[in-house]
């Protein structure tokens, strides 16, 4: 299938998923990009998608650099603090904000507010970057100091896995702790989103109230 009927597909299922208890509206879909060429993630703008996704420095400035500036572009993967320079004041979203020496070097380096997701490691795997849930709330309240981020909501990636009920209860997991954020009413920290489900689990991300899903795979494809 092409990227267009690949959307058109995912875009069934999101309908067909999605928890309007949860959320009024339908999850956006960020393309992730990073293993397709820039003709690849053209076809993914001409397919109707606006959201693109890259972990990687130089895919992500090439992608930037060569989609129309309507785009929003997502930075999706964990930042180095001494490269944060390279890419800040080109990125719309950061989905990896998960330590204080990341968030200075935002601070320092940054024209403008950044739009952050703080990456949380749900599951607790030892390959996943992320902050604990139990030390969501503190980071996050520290962010304060900084007046270069704001705190749109909270991302987390989880395990690769077929079963369900532990991917509900991961999801559901950040979900609430979203929630207790957001009810303390910080400034700097909105936290209004969720940045979950990927290729193998976006519909059960949205049944549990993503308003934001990474696929990659399943939508683009993987050509590099």
């Amino acid at each position: 299938m092409n990227v267009k009927e690949n959307y058109t597909n995912i875009s069934k299922n999101l309908t067909k998923h999605h928890n309007t208890e949860l959320t009024s509206n339908e999850p956006r879909v960020i393309a992730v990009t990073k293993y397709v060429t820039i003709e690849r993630a053209q076809s993914a703008y001409d397919a109707g998608i606006r959201d693109f996704g890259e972990n990687r420095i130089e895919g992500f400035l090439e992608k930037k650099k060569a989609l129309p500036e309507d785009s929003v572009m997502h930075f999706i993967g964990s930042l180095q603090s001494r490269k944060v320079k390279e890419v800040i004041n080109d990125v719309d979203y950061l989905h990896a904000l998960d330590r204080k020496s990341l968030a200075k070097e935002i601070e320092k380096r940054a024209d403008d507010v950044v739009k952050c997701f703080v990456q949380v490691n749900v599951s607790g795997e030892a390959s996943k970057h992320g902050l604990e849930l139990d030390a969501v709330e503190d980071f996050i309240k520290m962010l304060g100091d900084y007046s270069k981020i704001e705190v749109v909501g909270l991302m987390t990636m989880a395990p690769y896995t077929d079963d369900e009920a532990e991917l509900k209860e991961i999801f559901s997991k950040l979900r609430h702790k979203r929630d207790e954020i957001k009810a303390l009413g910080l400034a700097h920290a909105p936290c209004t989103e969720l940045s979950m489900g990927m290729s193998n689990d976006y519909m059960i991300a949205t049944e549990e109230g993503a308003t934001y899903v990474r696929i990659g795979t399943s939508l683009v494809g993987k050509e590099e």
